[in-house]
């Protein structure tokens, strides 16, 4: 390779870093309950820990204007202790280490709902919610529509239920197309949830480096 080409592969690369921010877990999160007996416990630092027994609820975040545009996304994240495999394609039951929601208005619907809160949002008509989730009993890459959201969010489904510790990499663009079959709207903001209610299990979860590019 020759040293001009190594220039401008370099400098190419570092643009590339440069245009990926990071979500910060420090400030802007709420939780949401979605059980008035049991819910998760967060923790918000550097990282997001996750402390969940026999409990659902969800964290979340609203994202700048200036992330509405994203297009890849990337984190890591790791599991010390894990929910039983549950089927994700039925409502109740269907437990999972993390879900972590990408959730998309069109423009005018997202600068009409700045302010509001994850159950509002989730209740739009025109919202659109990817998921990308740690659970369940089958292949990486399993995409099942979400029995909460019908016709409005779709589960990918990135490791089967267990521990240990990835990176994890998703083209949001790509699964938004290949999902409700048009470029995604505006990403207006990101939850995060634990559910281990119905196994009345336990999980023991971090997340953390989430970029968005």
């Amino acid at each position: 390779m020759s040293a001009f080409k190594a220039i401008v592969l370099g400098l190419g690369l570092m643009a590339t870093q440069a245009a990926a921010e990071q979500v910060s877990f420090a400030s802007g999160w709420s939780v949401q309950k979605l059980s008035f007996f049991s819910n998760n416990e967060y923790r918000f630092g550097s990282q997001l820990e996750m402390r969940s027994d026999a409990a659902v609820s969800i964290a979340y975040t609203r994202l700048p204007q200036s992330l509405w545009s994203a297009q890849t996304a990337s984190w890591e994240w790791a599991v010390t202790q894990s929910v039983p495999a549950t089927n994700l394609r039925v409502k109740g039951g269907d437990d999972r280490n993390f879900a972590i929601y990408f959730v998309f208005l069109p423009q005018a619907a997202a600068l009409e709902s700045q302010g509001a809160g994850i159950r509002s949002l989730l209740g739009e008509k025109d919202v659109r919610v990817l998921l990308y989730a740690w659970g369940g009993n089958e292949p990486r890459g399993t995409r099942i529509a979400s029995p909460y959201l019908p016709g409005q969010g779709l589960n990918v489904l990135l490791r089967p239920a267990g521990t240990g510790a990835f990176r994890e990499r998703v083209d949001l663009a790509g699964d938004y197309q290949q999902a409700f079959g048009t470029a995604p709207g505006a990403l207006v903001g990101i939850a995060v949830s634990g559910d281990s209610d119905d196994t009345n299990s336990a999980i023991r979860a971090t997340l953390r480096n989430l970029q968005l590019q």
